[in-house]
This record gives C-alpha cells, structure tokens and sequence, in this order.
C-alpha cells in the first residue's frame, strides 16, 4: 500500500527540474562519452566551488569516496582510524577496505556525532587518520577534532555522505579537513540517478592520488602505477547532477524550513526527544530524527495512520556481524547503542507539504497516548 505521506519522494524531486533532467541526459547519449568526460569534468569544477576547495574527484560510490581518500592520505595495512561508534556502517567498511581497522569512539547523545572529549584517549601508536561524521546533515564538532588530529599529525577525512551544503561556522563541510567524501545515493540531498560519490579536497597532490586510484592505477592505457580500482563517476551521473546543484541551495532552505515546523510541533511531546542544534551549526537536515523509548510501537502506530518512517540505525557497526571478529561487546559504546534503540525517521525531502510536516508531528504525539 502507498503511503499517505512517504519517508522520501525521489519523484517528486525530479519532476521539479525533469526538463533540465531530461536535457542532461539526453546530451550524454548523444554525445556517445560515457566516462570520463566533459560532464565529469564540469561537475567536479562546480561541486569543488560550491565546497569551497580547489579539487573534486568523482567515484563510483560513498564508500569508495572515504576508502580511496584514506588511501590518498596513505592510510593503509597495519594502520588504525578513529570512526563514530554510530554511522552507517559504509563509514566503518571504507576503513576496512583500505586495509586499516576501525577504532570506535562514542558519540554525542545531543547530536549523533563523535565525541572529541573522547578522541585522544582512542589514539594510539598505529592511529593514521579520523573520519569525522557529519550525521544527519549535521556538523561535527570539528574544531577540536582538528586540533587534536593535528596535535598527532593525523590525516582527517570528513564523511559529508549526509551533508551537502551544511556548514561549520560559517564554512561548509568538505573544506575542514585534508578531504571529505561525500555520497550522491539517489536520496541524497544532492543525488544521482543511481550510485555516485566524490571526494574534495584543497591538497594538489591528494586529489592527484585520488585520480589515479579511481581509474586502475592509470594515467594511460599502458600502464597501472598503483593498486588501483574501478570507481568512476559516470557521465550520465555528473551530468544530472550538475544540473541539480543550482538547486541544492532552496532545497536545503525547504529542509530547515521542515525542521523547524518539526522542531516547533513536538516541543514537550511526552517521550519524544528533539534534535539539538549547535549554535555554531548550519545543518542541512538530510534526515530529521527523534528518540522515543518505545520506537518500533510509534513506527507502528504511524504506519497504520499512512506515514512511512526509517530507522538510522538500529545495529550499530560494531555489534554488526561483519565486526563479529573484533570482539565488541553490548555495552562497549552506551550511547550509541541507546541511540541506536530509540531513533526514528520522520518524512524529510524538500516537496513534503509543511501540512503534512505537521500531520506526522501530531500523529507521533497521538502515539503516545
């Protein structure tokens, strides 16, 4: 049965621009260029601007964006990076498959995000990197992470999976660290029409590495300098999403404008916490979530009234069968296994009528009775 109201509405978002789309598309088919081409080249000079950074290097996927940036920063076999205790597991799985192994630290309960009081006790000999995670859409605390990192010489790379044009004190994300990989996954704020990521980064020689290993270690056809891979940002991909990066801006705006509706209906909702926002913070609300003890029951009750909802994330990574081997127990990281417990998604995408906004903050409260 479709919902009265979705968690997200991709179509809705492509009608708004389909002749822009349309045109996008239909230029790459005609052209007979599918990788590697001028529509790459324009997108990654326009998202680089927009990120406020000299290079962007388009890949295949989010997860190739963080592990072929580590890779970039010389992160590798024998090496450890510093991850949130609460992510995607994509951010745990890119440091794997750089060869490195994840070293949790625990979150921010108010925010979702890594902990920096936490940060230099989990640094040790091995400690290579750390990848900061801009949850949600919100910043990290980067200004100490920073310090910190580079107190240790450590490379930071951000994930901005989930945050296209928010911003950290007046700068946005992707220019705080040595490189940030972001993630154009369809739903995204800026999204593809199927996989997509890139990284972005002010280093020359870093972006120049990044280049290199996307392509099999190639910069001819003769010969692989490096134990590269295949992950290249397509040319249909680049292409709509250059023709959707003018609007990234306004749809942002629509979110926050969304949040606070959300935020002003479920002020002192018995058992619903809020999202809290920095006051140094501009998120850009690729998610909006609450906590509620009673979780999968409210989720229930909403999907009976016609309202789709998610859950971000209900197994953190390292109680994760794919980190079986490394011995994390229940209790290793409370808060994020309480977060984990009690998160819930509400419907956030820029074409939800600010009607409906409000029907799914009553129909939460309503669940609670």
């Amino acid at each position: 049965m479709t919902p009265d109201v979705p968690f997200v509405d991709l179509g809705a978002a492509h009608a708004e621009i389909a002749a822009e789309l349309d045109e996008a598309v239909g230029r790459v088919v005609a052209s007979g260029r599918y990788l590697l081409g001028p529509e790459l080249e324009r997108f990654e000079r326009d998202f680089a601007a927009y990120c406020g950074v000299e290079h962007c290097v388009g890949v295949g996927s989010g997860l190739s964006a963080i592990e072929l940036a580590l890779r970039a920063a010389g992160v590798g076999p024998g090496d450890e990076v510093v991850v949130p205790a609460y992510t995607f597991v994509a951010t745990w799985l890119a440091v794997s498959r750089a060869g490195a192994r994840p070293v949790p630290v625990d979150v921010r309960e108010q925010t979702y995000n890594l902990d920096p009081d936490l940060l230099e006790a989990a640094i040790g000999p091995r400690t290579a990197a750390v990848v900061p995670v801009h949850l949600r859409g919100e910043p990290a605390d980067m200004d100490p992470i920073e310090a910190i990192a580079r107190r240790h010489g450590l490379a930071v790379v951000e994930d901005a999976a989930q945050a296209h044009g928010a911003r950290h004190r007046g700068r946005r994300v992707g220019g705080l660290g040595d490189a940030a990989a972001f993630s154009f996954y369809p739903s995204k704020n800026l999204g593809a029409l199927g996989d997509g990521g890139a990284v972005v980064t002010g280093d020359a020689e870093l972006a120049d590495r990044l280049r290199l290993l996307r392509n099999y270690g190639m910069r001819t056809r003769r010969e692989s300098e490096a134990f590269g891979v295949n992950s290249r940002l397509a040319e249909i991909q680049a292409a709509a999403l250059a023709a959707k990066l003018p609007h990234l801006d306004r749809w942002n705006e629509a979110r926050a404008g969304l949040a606070g509706r959300y935020l002003a209906a479920l002020e002192g909702v018995a058992g619903v916490t809020t999202p809290l926002v920095q006051d140094w913070a501009e998120p850009v609300w690729h998610l909006f979530v609450v906590n509620v003890a009673d979780r999968d029951a409210r989720a229930e009750a909403l999907a009976a009234a016609g309202i789709q909802t998610g859950i971000h994330y209900s197994v953190p990574p390292h109680l994760s069968p794919a980190y079986a081997a490394d011995g994390w127990a229940e209790g290793s990281f409370p808060v994020a296994e309480r977060l984990a417990a009690t998160t819930l998604s509400l419907p956030m995408y820029p074409q939800l009528d600010p009607a409906q906004c409000e029907a799914v903050a009553a129909a939460l409260g309503r669940a609670a009775d």
